[in-house]
């Protein structure tokens, strides 16, 4: 039985238990602060255990999960994987252990055909009600039923003891046994016991407690159902195999890596090292092509470091098995072949996800190929001065921001007689594994205070049509999170309505503001949000007093909720035009929707011409003068998707949602504000472009007044540039191509009388040498020089003299330049201009190329040209440790 099939019969099952079928969430949850990444199925329904009442109270789903604590464990083992689909059945407030227990035992055993002979179970040591479930409903054999404690049967774990406060309970693990002659082979063995014998299929969590201060547990007034069963461990089970990686999630994968191993003849046999790299990269590529699939670009912040992080992890498994060149990018289409059935857009984007790949691929390759110039940066003054925790600490380092393991790294020190301490690396290792697993984990507030204003009743928003209407006040509550019946002038509060007109901050519109009064009372309403279905209005009393239960009538900012509206519609074209003009591959990635402008974030891997940019504003300014509708209706999502409407990156969405289509040319899900029509933008004005992240691309813009006082100030310099060039502004830029032209002339004669004077003073130049291992050494600051002036002065030297190497300087305002010139006959001896330079570029914070007689580099640290002049001597006096000289 296929992964597939699986999935598909676990959420049929529940949906004949009346659960409703919930899509996967994000793995970036948009409204979730508490996870770095989704870590469990029952993330998504923070709301729902807490009371909110969502329209349902049983749910199913396959979530698709990502944890990263275990890392270095991935490929090592059978089961231990960075990204994988969790199944999962939950009930709010509805059926408890009995039903839960009944439906997990019916699934496994009616459904899947399971033999009942093989499964054992455990639950909480203190849970007499579940074990008699299990004892006298299902009829488990005593013999197959073991109590265990809070680390093992508690959720949170040890939270009793531990933490954090508020919702916990009891749980229930279902395993199957692969049989007494696997294992320890011991006659008492059971499922507490690590021996691979057992295989935990599924966790029972009975959220019954709410535990407070000092580790009390009072009962839950709504006993809560979370369970969670590993898609990838159960597919394992069903194909027969002890392990994920030989199911038929991985083994596509693993034979294109495979394949890719025999083609280039590394070594791709049976040795447990080779299959366990083999392994981790057939996890890691999931992990990656998930991750960007749901919008986390590779980065060095946050959930992007995560995903850099697993792919450099994957790059420098390839190396251990002698894949020396991109490789990651090709496993995208076998691995959205897999998945097609169940994330049909991974094959749409597969190509979108490889660029990116790839992208950080050759990015990694550079480092590495460059990293002996980097240890000799971070490690070389060890050489003389020991000091091997220091050096173990700068080993993780390198390890932290490069993602170069601690082996490589300790090779190039043992290879130069550098000590380093294991334990050193490995301690900063363990600080970041808790800070990785504060992160990735879930966190002490799950529940927070945020949430829990869930509770209040849901508000009613109908500001799309309305601006102002009446409203009673539900909930105030004061700076702190502190609830109150009443405020006074000057105190800052949110207030909760039963209805309101005020829209809040959502898929990238900023809230509205404006007004609530009552007689001569007005609060001034700041910003507006949004937390599960409560609408929160957070500002200042400016006059008077509001208590609960008032009346009060909310008025929004017109004008300003006009600009607003102008730049969402706005941003739908935008990104229409955007697909149009440069492919269907834009897929936005974020936006901000205000009033005096727009900024749109999307995917594209190559740089925006003038030519296109210009385009893209025509097509836009085009559909603004052709007044085109702006059309809104209700559908089904269903619906929606199948007439093409996009989604808004990270937003989640109901069975009904909000289309809104502007003429034939945009259609999209939305819930924002919006104009009647398109001319109403009156203009579209795109301000600023450019790379924000490896690609992923921000323009700006804005519209109507600000866009129209953007093009005045604009042509006022324009008017000023004309009057001071005394042409008229239709011939400015041949007024400037001739000054150019004359400009140029002068800085020709100009170096023409400097290279006079400099060929008059090579003599004095080639005075200066010193001699340094029997070879003349010229390394000079010279004034006012550039890059071509520096190099003729070293071509003058080598046409003059031999057995030189020649380093000249020149400091400017914008920073400094070097270049490092040897002589044919020193070449031939095998000194490099290249790795001398590269050495002493670091000095001035800088970084050079060229070829072995000629190299330069430019850096931002003027001041320390000495030293780099210093060190180029450094690695002569010790004949040529860098480069080896062959004399």
């Amino acid at each position: 039985m296929n992964a597939d099939t699986l999935r598909k019969k676990f959420l049929d099952f529940f949906k004949s238990k009346k659960h409703k079928i919930i899509a996967s969430d994000s793995l970036s949850p948009a409204d979730d602060s508490t996870v770095l990444f989704t870590p469990a199925g029952m993330n998504q329904f923070k709301k729902e255990f807490l009371g909110f009442d969502s329209g349902f109270k049983r749910a199913a789903t396959s979530q698709r999960c990502l944890r990263t604590d275990d890392l270095d464990k991935v490929g090592r083992t059978s089961g231990h994987l960075t990204f994988f689909e969790m199944l999962g059945n939950f009930s709010f407030g509805d059926y408890f252990k009995k039903e839960a227990i009944l439906f997990a035992w019916e699934f496994l055993t009616e459904v899947l055909k399971i033999d009942k002979e093989r499964l054992w179970v455990s639950v909480y040591k203190d849970d007499d009600e579940a074990y008699k479930i299990w004892r006298q409903i299902i009829n488990v054999p005593e013999g197959k039923i073991i109590k265990l404690g809070d680390k093992q049967n508690f959720w949170p774990q040890e939270a009793k003891e531990k933490g954090p406060n508020g919702p916990c309970g009891p749980c229930s693990e279902i395993f199957f046994d692969w049989g007494k002659d696997t294992g320890c082979l011991k006659a008492d063995c059971n499922p507490s016991c690590d021996c691979q014998r057992f295989s935990e299929i599924w966790n029972l969590v009975f959220t019954q407690y709410n535990r407070k201060e000092g580790g009390a547990l009072e009962p839950l007034p709504n006993k809560n159902i979370d369970t969670g069963m590993g898609l990838e461990r159960l597919t394992a089970l069903m194909q027969g195999v002890r392990s994920n990686f030989e199911t038929d999630l991985f083994k596509p994968i693993i034979k294109e890596i495979t394949g890719c191993l025999s083609a280039q003849g590394a070594p791709s046999g049976q040795r447990p090292t080779t299959n366990g790299l083999i392994y981790a990269i057939a996890d890691h590529i999931r992990a990656i092509t998930f991750a960007i699939y749901d919008g986390v670009m590779p980065s060095n912040e946050a959930r992007g470091y995560v995903v850099r992080k697993i792919i450099r992890k994957s790059i420098l498994h390839m190396r251990q098995l002698e894949i020396n060149k991109p490789f990651l990018y090709k496993l995208v289409p076998v691995l959205s072949e897999i998945m097609k059935q169940s994330y049909p857009e991974i094959n749409q984007r597969q190509e979108n996800i490889s660029e990116v790949i790839l992208s950080e691929e050759k990015s990694f390759f550079a480092v590495l190929d460059s990293s002996e110039v980097l240890f000799k940066d971070k490690f070389e003054k060890f050489i003389k001065e020991q000091s091997p925790q220091e050096v173990g600490k700068i080993a993780f380092q390198l390890h932290d921001t490069y993602g170069l393991p601690y082996e490589f790294s300790a090779s190039w020190l043992t290879k130069h007689g550098i000590k380093i301490s294991e334990e050193a690396f490995l301690t900063e290792l363990d600080k970041q594994k808790e800070r990785s697993r504060a992160e990735s984990a879930m966190k002490g507030d799950v529940f927070n205070v945020r949430d829990a204003m869930c509770n209040a009743e849901e508000t009613k928003f109908l500001g799309h049509k309305e601006y102002f209407l009446k409203a009673r006040v539900l909930k105030i509550i004061k700076e702190g999170s502190t609830p109150a019946k009443k405020i006074t002038k000057a105190e800052k509060a949110v207030i909760i309505l039963d209805k309101t007109v005020f829209y809040p901050e959502s898929g990238g519109q900023i809230g509205d503001a404006g007004e609530l009064f009552k007689a001569k009372n007005c609060f001034n309403v700041l910003d507006t949000k949004k937390i599960g279905k409560v609408i929160a209005h957070i500002g200042v009393v400016r006059e008077g007093s509001f208590k609960t239960g008032d009346f009060v009538t909310a008025k929004i900012d017109i004008s300003r909720r006009l600009c607003i509206a102008r730049n969402h519609t706005a941003t739908h074209l935008l990104q229409a035009a955007l697909r149009k003009v440069l492919g269907s591959h834009i897929k936005q990635q974020g936006s901000l929707v205000a009033p005096d402008k727009l900024r749109f974030d999307f995917q594209h891997f190559k740089n925006i011409s003038k030519e296109e940019l210009d385009r893209i504003e025509e097509v836009i300014n085009s559909c603004i003068l052709e007044n085109s509708f702006v059309l809104i209706k209700q559908k089904s999502l269903k619906e929606a998707k199948k007439q093409g409407a996009l989604a808004f990156f990270g937003e989640k969405y109901a069975g009904r949602v909000r289309v809104v289509s502007i003429g034939d040319f945009s259609k999209e899900l939305c819930a924002g504000t919006h104009l009647d029509n398109a001319a109403q933008i009156g203009l579209f004005k795109i301000i600023h472009e450019g790379s924000i992240a490896g690609g992923v691309r921000r323009i700006e813009a804005q519209t109507a007044h600000t866009a129209y006082k953007l093009i005045k100030i604009q042509q006022e310099v324009l008017n000023n540039v004309s009057f001071k060039l005394g042409v008229p502004w239709n011939k400015i830029l041949h007024e400037l191509d001739k000054r150019d032209s004359h400009i140029k002339e002068l800085e020709k004669e100009l170096n023409a009388q400097k290279m006079d004077s400099l060929k008059g003073s090579i003599d004095d130049l080639i005075q200066s040498h010193q001699v340094i291992n029997n070879i003349r050494v010229i390394a000079k600051e010279l004034e006012n020089l550039d890059m071509n002036l520096l190099r003729k002065n070293v071509d003058f030297v080598k046409g003059k003299i031999d057995n030189c190497i020649v380093a000249l300087g020149s400091k400017s305002k914008d920073g400094v330049v070097l270049v490092i010139g040897i002589t044919a006959d020193l070449c031939e001896r095998g000194w490099d201009a290249v790795k001398l330079i590269k050495a002493a570029a670091i000095q001035i914070n800088g970084s050079g190329g060229g070829r072995q007689d000629f190299a330069q580099a430019g850096g931002n640290s003027p001041e320390n040209l000495g030293r780099a002049f210093e060190e180029l001597k450094s690695i002569i006096i010790n004949n040529c440790k860098t480069n080896g000289d062959k004399s």
